[in-house]
């Protein structure tokens, strides 16, 4: 009898002083209910129940283990508490925008023909049809998502090399020097001048060159650029430092030129960050409204040629549709079609992020033996 009872008090013993495992579970429960309870009486709304019921629960938990656990505990309860809140905070507007361009934006996404037509030919008739009859909302963002592929993949061709040699030449060569400290000081600069400068410097130059009234998709690619050059250049130097020292130095040792260490052993080791980073700084200018207005004007019909003619994209898209219903008698198919692309331009966003977890895994060195 006696060896059967040992290990109940061995175990009692380790765990005297603690809270149960099922004690947050029981406070939760309890804070909901009471803070239920408290906004039924001043008017019940699910935001300030969510509030209530946080500030009732790290109460709470802290107050009870205070009481079982001591001070230190309870403080390391406060302070993961705390932590738990911020994060989830921080999460509400996210999931927020998300919720509500889904429910916006499915109706849209799921008409036949919004990923394969154009706005070409579509007038305010159609939508007061559509809504006066119930006849399916006509028109699509085809014309836009082409704009916007081919605007950002010009953009890219201009900034990668730009951005890349300027972050090895800072890194290898700069040692320092008056150039480039310059160079990393107008590379913060750029960092946070506003978008709309980036546009009118792409329209001003192009005006001075070109001609007056010149927009086209390539404008709005060099004004894209002036935004993606400093993201490439900063996170292409932050990788290329990285690179262990003693890579480069094996390679001077076995006679091999600095200009064919940094092509051969540098960058392949810094790849991974490198296209991580260039992803990410084609997911920052992608949903540009600003610098395409001025530069690359709107279409309502599809244009291939990026370096003639006006140009549409999905930001711009999604901006005229709200501002400028197509029947402004019977806004709402305008406004089914604007949530569509917003779905769109952040299930793009989504992917090219997914993209560069994807890149940085596949080029990341490999380790082990």
């Amino acid at each position: 009898m006696t060896s059967t009872l040992t290990p109940v008090r061995k175990r009692s013993a380790l765990t005297k002083g603690q809270l149960p495992k099922f004690a947050p579970y029981v406070v939760l429960g309890l804070a909901l209910v009471i803070g239920a309870a408290i906004l039924a009486l001043i008017g019940f709304n699910a935001f300030g129940w969510g509030i209530v019921s946080a500030i009732l629960f790290t109460a709470g938990l802290v107050g009870w283990s205070a009481a079982a656990e001591g001070g230190r505990k309870a403080k390391d309860k406060l302070a993961t508490c705390l932590v738990v809140g911020s994060f989830l905070v921080a999460l509400l507007p996210l999931i927020s925008v998300i919720w509500t361009v889904l429910v916006n934006g499915l109706p849209g996404l799921l008409d036949p023909g919004f990923l394969t037509t154009s706005m070409n030919g579509v007038t305010g008739a159609f939508d007061n049809k559509s809504v006066e009859e119930g006849a399916p909302v006509l028109g699509g963002i085809y014309h836009a998502l082409l704009g916007t592929i081919q605007i950002t993949l010009l953009a890219t061709v201009i900034s990668v090399p730009v951005g890349l040699l300027t972050a090895v030449y800072l890194v290898e060569y700069g040692e320092d020097r008056t150039l480039a400290r310059a160079i990393t000081f107008f590379v913060d600069v750029m960092t946070g001048i506003p978008s709309i400068v980036a546009g009118l410097f792409a329209a001003a130059f192009f005006f001075a060159v070109v001609g007056p009234g010149t927009k086209t998709g390539a404008v709005a690619a060099v004004a894209l650029s002036v935004l993606m050059i400093p993201v490439v250049v900063r996170s292409s130097e932050e990788m290329l430092k990285i690179v262990p020292n003693e890579l480069r130095e094996a390679a001077y040792a076995l006679g091999v030129r600095k200009w064919r260490t940094i092509l051969k052993v540098v960058i392949p080791t810094a790849i991974s960050g490198i296209a991580s980073g260039v992803t990410l700084a084609i997911a920052r200018v992608i949903g540009e409204t600003a610098p395409i207005l001025v530069t690359a004007g709107f279409a309502t019909s599809i244009n291939s040629n990026v370096f003639s003619g006006w140009m549409a994209s999905l930001p711009t898209f999604i901006y005229t549709q709200i501002l400028n219903p197509t029947s402004p008698s019977n806004p709402d198919p305008s406004s089914q079609r604007a949530w569509g692309a917003a779905l769109v331009l952040i299930i793009l966003v989504m992917l090219l992020n997914l993209g560069a977890r994807l890149i940085a895994r596949t080029f990341a060195p490999k380790t082990g033996r």
